[in-house]
Formats: structure tokens, sequence, C-alpha cells
């Protein structure tokens, strides 16, 4: 009795698959020939697991639902440089602003027509480390008052000099009112009549505190997971947000 095997592409899902050559361990490649497809060449059987199709999304999800490194790479059976070199590939397509509000240009005209548009906003910031709790790794962000979705994020020490970077990231979205706990780099370097201090309108900001630390094993205050280059720390903690809070294909 003859069997035949039906061969879809893993990307698409398209049967227009022809035979592309071997790999170096003699291993049949397939190619597929539709022309929207990206895939290039793919095989049915796979010599290392990183490599199967599905792998590299796999570890970007875990890395952002409280899994470290090893524990990703126990789950997938995978190495672990593997599966640091993918997460840390993501770091240059985060973006660190919003896209889906209304932003300004210095001409005061809407570069882009969005969704939505914000008038106030809450501001924190949120302990960790890398390393050791010495070198502490601060994460800095603004939400909107009305919806509580993240407007911009920065990352750095406690100090004037980072808040001054997020309140740049802020500046074309004309925030008519900050509310903030009562950080001193909050009252130097907002203006008075813009500025109020109080727990009764920082809420929001705070149950999304919460929500990070639930999602993200790195900004727990109590844990022994723990990133140990800054680069993993604020890719990890950049994905959540690009996915989460921005609504951006972080796969793509």
């Amino acid at each position: 009795m003859t069997c035949y095997q039906e061969i879809t592409c893993p990307a698409c899902g398209s049967n227009l698959i022809m035979k592309s050559g071997r790999s170096a361990g003699g291993t049949q490649r397939y190619r597929c020939h539709k022309p929207e497809c990206k895939t290039k060449t793919f095989m049915l059987n796979y010599r290392y697991k990183a490599c199967e199709p599905g792998i590299k999304e796999q570890v970007v999800d875990m890395s952002i639902n409280g899994s470290g490194i090893r524990d990703t790479a126990r789950v997938l059976k995978i190495n672990k440089n593997t599966v640091m070199k993918h997460v840390k590939k993501k770091s240059s397509s985060l973006v660190q602003v919003n896209p889906n509000f209304q932003v300004l240009n210095a001409a005061g005209n809407l570069t882009v027509r969005l969704e939505r548009a914000c008038e106030q906003a809450e501001i924190d910031e949120q302990w960790s480390f890398v390393g050791n709790k010495s070198n502490q790794r601060w994460l800095w962000y603004a939400v909107d008052h009305a919806t509580n979705t993240v407007l911009a994020y920065v990352f750095g020490k406690r100090k004037d000099e980072v808040f001054k970077a997020l309140k740049a990231l802020l500046e074309p979205f004309g925030i008519s009112r900050y509310y903030t706990d009562d950080w001193g780099a909050y009252e130097r370097h907002l203006e008075v009549d813009q500025h109020q201090v109080g727990k009764r309108n920082t809420q929001k900001i705070e149950r999304k505190n919460l929500n990070f630390r639930t999602w993200i094993k790195r900004l727990t205050r109590k844990t022994i997971c723990f990133s140990k280059l800054e680069t993993l720390h604020d890719t990890v903690i950049g994905l959540l947000i690009n996915k989460v809070e921005f609504g951006l294909d972080i796969h793509a």
C-alpha cells in the first residue's frame, strides 16, 4: 500500500510546495511558492528544536508571562543562550511611546489622526534591579488618567534626568494635568498649576504596578528571579508593554 503525505507551508498554510535541496545533515528542504509568503525554506524534521516553526514566538510569549530564561529553556528543550538571543533581537523593534494616541508636532498640528486623545496623566516609577540589589533599575512610565493605558515609558535610575527623558516623550501629547506621588523629581520639573500630588488620583497607575508585577517576575519585590543584563531586563518589560498596552504585534 502506498501512503502519501500532504505538505503545507508552516507560515501561510499553502500547499504550493516544491523540493529545495537538502540540508547539511541530509534532511529534505522545501520551499513555498506562494508569492506573498515570506518563508524561504523549511523542513519537516529539524535536528535542533529551536529551528522549528513557532519556537521563537513561544520564547517571547513565555518571557512576558512570568517565565525566566532557564524556565523557558527547560520547557521548550532548547539552550538558554538561544532563548537570550531571541529575546535580545526584539529590543530593536520596541517603541517607547504609545502610537494609539493623538500626537502633536512642533507646530501644534496633528501629524496623524488616531483613535484617542489624552488630557490628564498619572506618572509613577517602579523599582527593580539587575544583577544585584545595589544596581537598581527603575521603570518610569505614565498612564492615561481616563483609560489607564500606558502612554510612554523609560528605564534608568531614580534620578531627575530619567524623569526628564520621560517628560520629553510626553510633551507631544499636550497633557494639561499630571497626578503623581510626592517624589521630589516631579515637583522640580512639573509646573505647579499642572501638577497634583496625592494617592486619590494615582490609584489606576498603582493598580498597573501590581499588574506588571504579576506578569513579570523581575518586577516582584521579593523574588529570586532577576536579570543579569540590563538589555534583557528592559526588553522583556518593553515587550509586555508593547503587546498589552500598545497593542503591537511583537512577533512581527
